[in-house]
């Protein structure tokens, strides 16, 4: 192995291990990097800017090959989409040992909510509301990429939506910043660790925050179509879960596709620069999208070689398969467009990275020979997606407490979801091994054998459409469309039913139809499965609804006559015995809803948070003449943020405040008394909501501003005390002044969004 770089360090080992935290750590970082900057080359500089794929798992719509050739002439500062120990082991071996000056590569991918060892998806993850269980999910995902070559995650991706017919919904927190926010943190820590032990093992990988920003709001919901907002709704209502993840950490942007202010994002200087840099002191590097820099021609801003240069002078470090910044900085630097300096901060800027990650020190930190077959996949990783996927579901309805079901007789189970592999990872779960997931029908089968005899019938293709089956089951997704005839599927399906005692009709979307470019602008669930659904309830059988989704979905018709519905997301690879779990009761179903569902299309965007007009509806009202509603739908959702039933009931006292003014330095505490009024032990979230009745600026209707899972035996009470301080008061007022008003605030504490249950204190 080449030792020029490592021969200039004169310190201890554990120095070069781990995020440099304190400021001799960062002087320590600041003369290595001085010194190998030295050495560089302008077109070695440029090199360290370079982040092509491997084209080995494809993720975006273009591909490139990288030979050794380019790795050894300095020209490649990173890879990603390359999996397996062996394979980085060895290119990183040519960049160490067969480069001039032996600087390692850093090793990305779309390790998104998990490894190999898949957990839910992060809608579904979000529905948990249980930190610990997220930061454990992360955690995991880390210590399995971690062993198997992979330093880098292009995770978490932070961006608020109240569109669920934007696909990315599925790969994001759902529509509360908040809630988000408390993800991020979580998120950051599970991958990196937290502040002042980041990246100590190899067990700890740089996370990548995306999408740098306000990437969710694509007007009509159609993906990498234009966003356009305030300054003031920006910063109140979709940044903060960035800045969170910020604060915590994070080692990484990415940027996103959209405009902001008329200037897309990946050549926003106002965005990467004024706010990020300066106004949020964030110190890590800013990578670009999948060809983001590219993109810019198409956008309408500039050639190819102009929005490059324009890119790395907003901000940009590192450039994601475009090649711009490669092709073009060293003429910006020859004509005076770019300037040295601003080539030697984003290269520092990536050569910091890998000084954190400890990759200067021992190259093949990440990728151990045999540490992968030990930790990838394990016993103990699956255990833990098993019954984080198992919180993760919401049980949206529950009639005469048909579930959970009875462990004896005969279960039909149905539909075009219940016996697929491929599809219970659900989206961007790149790095699953489909043929080690077991189907729905598989696992409840073995978790069942000798109490349960499971039938089985397909009962429908996942839609009429074969083209729209097709677009709808990418990457090895597919369902294997049935040749048969829609009434001969029927058929067989009616006849399963009619066998057995109850009916588990696993209906819903693929796990493509929704992430990245799966928009859809009908979410309703697909034409032949509502038909299968409705002749399965013409048997008088008591029906299970088993949702498989990635979005909020509109199921208003489904919930007026189906007596049970479990939407289980994409649970990950552990979904099959999860879902099993539930339905027969081993777990008590405990997730909330992090986002709304619409009764139909046309009230999207729906969100618990929104602002009263001039004209409000009267609460529980509808139709109003002259006032702000439908003539053919009333305004609330299908089942508001926050909600999800349990097989247990749970009461809430009235809410108490400890004062009821504060002042500007002062805190008071909110508090209920939790009782489990039903007969089995279950978890609950208590939901602390916080209106601002009078303000500069309009305000919500109410503001998620705290939250608490508990588990309470039958019969079990317990006292869940808020603090209300003044950070939870502010707000960007019309002057972007984060601010704290005086007034009077309403404290609600509740089971969901829509809880009357409330108190008032006044601010002084």
């Amino acid at each position: 192995m080449k030792t020029t770089l490592i021969s200039t360090l004169i310190l201890a080992p554990a120095l070069l291990v781990g995020c440099a935290q304190t400021q001799s750590q960062d002087k320590v970082m600041d003369r290595f990097i001085d010194d190998l900057m030295s050495r560089m080359t302008v077109e070695e500089k440029i090199g360290q800017l370079n982040l092509p794929a491997t084209g080995e798992i494809v993720t975006g719509q273009a591909k490139s090959s990288v030979g050794a050739e380019r790795i050894k002439a300095g020209e490649i500062g990173g890879l990603f989409n390359l999996k397996g120990a062996d394979k980085i082991r060895e290119v990183q071996r040519i960049a160490v040992e067969e480069s001039r000056l032996g600087i390692p590569l850093l090793f990305g991918m779309d390790v998104i909510h998990g490894y190999e060892t898949v957990f839910p998806i992060p809608l579904g993850l979000s529905c948990t509301w249980d930190m610990a269980a997220v930061e454990e999910s992360a955690h995991i995902a880390a210590v399995e990429a971690g062993s198997d070559g992979i330093c880098w995650t292009f995770s978490p991706m932070l961006d608020v939506s109240r569109d669920p017919r934007w696909g990315r919904v599925s790969e994001g927190n759902g529509e509360d910043p908040y809630l988000a926010s408390r993800i991020a943190e979580a998120m950051v820590y599970g991958y990196q660790g937290r502040p002042g032990k980041q990246y100590e093992t190899n067990e700890q990988i740089m996370a990548c925050v995306k999408h740098f920003a306000l990437y969710g709001a694509p007007e009509a919901g159609r993906d990498y179509n234009t966003v356009d907002m305030s300054l003031q709704r920006m910063f109140n209502e979709y940044m903060s879960p960035y800045k969170a993840a910020f604060d915590a950490g994070a080692g990484s942007a990415m940027v996103s596709f959209n405009e902001i202010n008329g200037t897309p994002a990946t050549a926003n200087k106002w965005l990467l620069t004024d706010v990020l840099r300066d106004q949020w002191g964030f110190d890590g590097f800013v990578v670009t999208d999948y060809t983001g820099i590219l993109e810019l021609v198409d956008h309408g801003i500039g050639s190819f070689e102009e929005v490059s240069k324009r890119a790395l002078n907003a901000g940009v470090d590192m450039d994601m398969v475009s090649e711009g910044l490669f092709t073009y900085i060293k003429k910006g630097l020859e004509d005076g467009s770019v300037s040295q300096k601003t080539l030697d901060t984003a290269c520092r800027r990536i050569l910091e990275a890998k000084y954190k990650l400890g990759l200067f020190e021992d190259p093949y930190r990440y990728c151990k020979e045999g540490e992968a077959e030990a930790k990838v996949y394990c016993a103990e990783h699956r255990a833990a997606a098993r019954r984080i996927a198992a919180e993760s579901f919401v049980l949206l309805k529950n009639e005469e407490g048909l579930l959970p079901l009875d462990k004896k007789g005969t279960v039909a189970l149905v539909g075009p979801l219940a016996n697929t592999a491929a599809n219970m990872p659900g989206t961007w779960s790149v790095a699953a091994q489909h043929n080690r997931t077991v189907t729905l029908l598989d696992g409840m089968r073995e978790t069942l054998a000798g109490k349960v005899n499971v039938l089985y019938a397909k009962g429908s293709n996942l839609c009429s459409d074969p083209e729209l089956e097709a677009r709808s089951t990418m990457f090895g997704r597919e369902l294997g469309r049935d040749s048969r005839s829609d009434a001969q599927l029927l058929s067989e399906a009616l006849a399963v039913a009619r066998r057995s005692d109850v009916v588990i009709a696993a209906l819903g979307e693929s796990s493509e139809m929704s992430g990245e470019s799966s928009s859809r602008s009908d979410i309703s669930i697909p034409d032949v499965q509502k038909r299968l659904l409705d002749a399965l309830l013409a048997t008088g059988k008591p029906v299970v609804l088993l949702l498989f989704n990635g979005r909020a979905m509109t199921i208003q018709e489904e919930a007026a006559k189906v007596p049970a519905i479990l939407d289980v997301w994409f649970g990950g690879t552990e979904t099959a015995y999860a879902v099993t779990d539930v339905l027969f009761g081993d777990v008590n179903p405990s997730g909330k809803l992090s986002c709304s569902f619409p009764k139909n299309v046309g009230q999207i965007p729906i969100y618990y948070a929104h602002k009263n007009t001039g004209r409000p509806l009267a609460d529980n009202g509808w139709f109003t003449k002259f006032r702000s509603n439908y003539l053919d739908v009333d305004n609330d959702p299908l089942y508001p943020f926050g909600y999800g039933l349990s097989y247990t009931s749970f009461s809430y006292s009235p809410v108490t405040l400890s004062a009821d003014r504060m002042d500007q330095n002062g805190s008071i505490k909110a508090s209920v008394t939790v009782t489990n009024t039903g007969s089995v032990a279950g978890k609950e979230v208590i939901q602390m909501y916080i209106r601002d009745l009078v303000g500069s600026s309009t305000r919500p209707v109410r503001e998620l501003k705290g939250f608490e899972k508990i588990l309470l035996q039958p019969g079990e009470s317990r006292t869940v005390e808020f603090t209300v301080d003044v950070e939870m008061l502010k707000f960007y007022d019309a002057d972007m002044q984060y601010v704290a008003e005086p007034g009077t605030f309403r404290v609600f504490i509740g089971p969901d969004s829509t809880t009357d249950n409330a108190a008032e204190f006044e601010l002084i």
